[in-house]
């Protein structure tokens, strides 16, 4: 389905409203048409009438005056009013919705996603593109429209009055038309490569940003500051090939629009000295050319910017039509609180099909209630392993089971709500501390929020803080130390309160005193639930009933610490290197 259709969709709740502007529109650009025939009436009926008096004369200039200013002062500033407030009011609905639907979209792709595509590219497509898209129905669907009807009316009422110099006046719009046609075919590609490459400098420039630390520490301002010169002279290449292609269109199609009027005047001028047309009607239509050049001037620019939102769209629709990696089977059913219990059976996984097995026929059970550790070497698949649990990915072979279901038969939402993850670098939102706690149970009660806090062994440094639990935390966290955020990340799933937990190195950034103090609360926090932890130093983890050593994609050696100190195989030989090293 073609973007244009896709957009559509979103348009057609709106389409009475739609109507209802064009036809106000068309009250409010068809009584300026009135301007030329009330010139034409003064010039013959009133200055060039015969057998008037001069009093009559200004009598009938009062009474037409008198009637004219009526219509405008009255009728016409509430009809502008009515038309500008459907258009916009129609246009940021439309809006609202495409990026509701897009910021549910966002919610639904997949880790493996975001892994390849930039933060400020999507941001780019959210806000910068769908923005752009509003012109496609304020001008599309409604100015164009009013526009062509105002030349329709306009033409209309000069065939009335002759025939022959509106043949003239309408004598270059096949012309018109194949200029149009020959230029804005390569606008819309140029257009989509000017948006692609704002939308890479925008991508480039919110991961530099986020990274200025990085940049600080290194001196490395020079350095990006070319970086950054790259994308944004691609830009500007890409800008001006747009800007040339469009200036070369404004200079052909304006010529033919000023070309016209210059033809109406010759041919006019000819027939008045020749006694066949009254200078009143050649007024009126040198009037009535103004009336339908400058709506046909406005279809150029709106050609063009029709051009630029349809880009828009195209790249909105690009976006929005990103398959999901994760997508509930039709008849998956609900998954409500479970035991626990979780079958790892024969699991292989590769992110992609090009690339080797990350995982390769993992067996593994879980009872309820059971810590399992995963440790081994980086790169060796467990922290891909517990990212298969919450489904982040589906398995590429094999099955994983919660209380005997496998995970990939239930609605994904209600798996992820029976678990509790805390990671290594877990984000915080720039709000406040009990809004961050509170993303555990959205529902919690203030005193809930603070019982989790105290779980976590977080309310003492947050009650130091100015404003205690409202005290706003800053984009990802900033204001606060490592050991602070891990706290409030493991408050907020003490308030989940999940069946099954899972820690992703959760303590390996922080020094000891916050590990310790850390450690502590996810003991706490996993007393009688099913936990998993993928841990860096093996001191944390001599507790778990049962460690699983992973390497290559495989499990090599499973027991409890005693059991494979006694082993000594590789878990063994990685114990003793770190405590030598301690």
């Amino acid at each position: 389905m073609s973007s244009i259709k896709q957009y559509m969709k979103f348009v057609k709740p709106y389409w009475w409203k739609i109507v209802l502007t064009v036809l106000v529109g068309i009250l409010k650009f068809g009584i300026p048409l009135l301007m030329p025939l009330i010139l034409k009436y003064v010039i013959d009926d009133i200055i060039d009438a015969e057998g008037m008096t001069k009093d009559e004369r200004v009598s009938q200039l009062l009474w037409l005056m008198g009637i004219s200013f009526l219509i405008f002062l009255v009728l016409r500033p509430p009809i502008e009013y009515v038309r500008q407030y459907l258009a916009q009011w129609v246009g940021n609905k439309i809006l609202y919705d495409i990026r509701d639907r897009l910021f549910d979209h966002i919610q639904r792709l997949s880790l493996n996603f975001y892994s390849k595509t930039k933060t400020g590219e999507i941001i780019s497509r959210v806000i910068h593109d769908v923005e752009q898209t509003k012109t496609f129905v304020i001008t599309g669907l409604m100015n164009v429209w009013l526009d062509l009807m105002t030349i329709l009316i306009a033409v209309i009422i000069m065939l009335t009055m002759d025939v022959w110099l509106t043949l003239v006046a309408i004598i270059l719009f096949p012309l018109y038309g194949f200029s149009v046609k020959y230029f804005y075919a390569k606008l819309r590609q140029l257009t989509r490569d000017r948006s692609q490459a704002l939308a890479e400098v925008q991508g480039h420039l919110h991961e530099r940003v986020q990274g200025v630390p990085v940049t600080r520490s290194f001196a490395l301002e020079d350095y990006e500051q070319d970086q950054f010169k790259v994308r944004n002279n691609k830009f500007l290449d890409k800008a001006l090939d747009h800007t040339s292609w469009n200036a070369k269109t404004f200079a052909v199609t304006n010529t033919i629009t000023d070309l016209a009027p210059l033809l109406v005047i010759a041919f006019a001028g000819y027939q008045v000295i020749n006694g066949n047309l009254t200078l009143g009607t050649m007024m009126a239509f040198v009037a009535y050319m103004e009336r339908v050049y400058s709506p046909l001037r406005r279809l150029i620019n709106s050609s063009t910017v029709l051009v630029q939102s349809i880009a828009s769209i195209d790249r909105v629709f690009e976006f929005l039509n990103e398959k999901y990696d994760i997508v509930d089977k039709e008849n998956s059913k609900e998954l409500n609180r479970v035991d626990g219990y979780v079958e790892i059976e024969n699991v292989s996984f590769t992110y992609n099909e090009e690339e080797n097995d990350v995982l390769k026929n993992v067996n593994l059970r879980v009872d309820r209630g059971e810590t399992i550790a995963f440790v081994g070497m980086s790169g060796g698949g467990k922290s891909t392993l517990i990212s298969l649990i919450p489904r982040f990915y589906d398995v590429t072979s094999g099955a994983i089971k919660v209380d005997g279901i496998d995970i990939r038969d239930v609605k994904s939402r209600s798996l992820r709500n029976n678990i509790g993850m805390v990671l290594q670098d877990n984000t915080l939102f720039s709000e406040s501390i009990a809004m961050n706690i509170r993303m555990g149970n959205p529902e919690a009660t203030d005193e809930e929020v603070v019982a989790a806090a105290k779980a976590a062994n977080a309310h003492e440094f947050i009650e130091s803080l100015t404003h205690g639990y409202n005290t706003l935390v800053g984009e990802r966290g900033v204001k606060l130390s490592g050991g602070q955020k891990q706290r409030v990340a493991i408050a907020r799933v003490f308030l989940k309160n999940p069946p099954i937990l899972i820690f992703d190195e959760a303590t390996s950034a922080l020094d000891l005193e916050s590990e310790h103090t850390i450690q502590e609360a996810l003991e706490k926090l996993a007393s009688e639930r099913t936990t998993f932890i993928v841990a860096h130093r093996l001191s944390t983890i001599t507790h778990a009933d049962r460690i699983v050593l992973i390497e290559n994609g495989e499990i090599q050696e499973v027991g409890t610490h005693d059991e494979l100190m006694q082993l000594k195989g590789n878990y063994y030989d990685l114990y003793q290197v770190q405590f030598s090293d301690e």
